[in-house]
C-alpha cells in the first residue's frame, strides 16, 4: 500500500558551523495537508525550513528527510526545488538585473524541463497577478528591488501559485504586513490549497495568516525540538493564551 506521506523527517539534527540548532526533530506532513509550526523566536523554526530546502549553510549531522518516498538529505537545493519544494523567505532577497517575470518563467522551465510559450506564460502570469491584486507592471521590475514588504510577500505568493509546488514552506510570511496585505496574502495561500492541493508548512509565531485556512495539524517547537503536536485547536489555544499555556 502506497504511503500518503509527502514529507517525513526523522531524528533530524542540524548545525550551523559548530553550533547545533535542531536536536532531533520528527515531523510528518501528508499530501494535501496544512501544518503550522509555531514557537517563540529563536527556537529553530526557520532552521527546519532551510534544512528541508537544502540551504548549504545548514548541515544535517544526523537523521533523515524523506520527500515523496526518497531521501533528499544529500540533494542540492535546485534538485529539491525541481521535485516540488518551495520556500517563502521571511525577508525576500532583492535580485537586480532579473525581472520578476523572467525569474518565474526560468523557474517554471527548469521544473517542467520544457520551453514555455511566451504568450501563454504572460497570460497565466497576468491572471494570477490579478488574483493577488498586483499591478502588472511589477512583472517587468527587477525581482524585489524597490518593493515594499507587502509587495515582496505578494511576489513570493505569486511565484508559489505559478510554480504549483507539492510542498510550500512559508516562513513568517505575514511578518511586518498590514491588515490588508495579510488578507491578500492569505487569499493567495488559500487559492494555492484549493487549486493545487499542495501541502503547506506554515512557520509562524502568530496566527493571522491562518484565519482563511483549514489547519490539519499544529506543532510547537522549543529549543530545537518539537515539544507538542495537535490539531487546529492547539494553534487556537496559543493564539488566545500564548505559549505559556502549553
Amino acid at each position: 500500500m502506497k504511503s500518503n506521506n509527502l514529507l517525513k523527517i526523522t531524528g533530524l539534527h542540524v548545525s550551523v558551523g559548530d553550533k547545533e540548532i535542531l536536536h532531533g526533530v520528527d515531523l510528518t506532513v501528508n499530501s494535501d495537508e496544512t501544518h503550522v509550526l509555531m514557537g517563540p523566536n529563536g527556537t529553530g523554526k526557520s532552521t527546519l525550513g532551510y534544512a528541508i530546502t537544502g540551504n548549504p549553510a545548514y548541515t544535517v549531522t544526523e537523521g533523515d528527510i524523506v520527500f515523496g518516498g526518497e531521501s533528499i538529505v544529500d540533494m542540492p537545493v535546485n534538485e529539491r526545488a525541481k521535485k516540488g519544494i518551495f520556500l517563502s523567505f521571511q525577508n525576500p532577497l532583492e535580485v537586480p538585473g532579473v525581472t520578476l517575470s523572467s525569474f518565474i518563467r526560468s523557474a517554471l522551465e527548469q521544473k517542467t524541463k520544457t520551453r514555455l510559450r511566451f504568450w501563454d506564460f504572460k497570460k497565466k502570469l497576468a491572471e494570477t497577478m490579478k488574483l493577488l491584486d498586483m499591478d502588472e507592471s511589477y512583472s517587468d521590475r527587477d525581482l524585489n528591488v524597490g518593493f515594499s514588504g507587502g509587495e515582496k510577500k505578494k511576489a513570493e505568493i505569486l511565484q508559489m501559485l505559478m510554480l504549483e509546488p507539492k510542498l510550500a514552506i512559508l516562513d513568517e510570511t505575514d511578518s511586518g504586513l498590514d491588515v490588508d496585505a495579510v488578507r491578500t496574502v492569505s487569499q493567495g495561500v488559500k487559492l494555492y490549497r484549493e487549486r493545487v492541493h499542495g501541502s503547506l508548512l506554515i512557520i509562524t509565531h502568530s496566527t493571522r495568516i491562518l484565519e482563511a485556512l483549514t489547519v490539519d495539524a499544529a506543532h510547537v517547537m522549543e529549543n530545537g525540538v518539537i515539544v507538542k503536536n495537535g490539531g487546529a485547536e492547539l494553534a487556537e489555544k496559543i493564539n488566545e493564551k500564548g505559549f505559556s499555556a502549553i
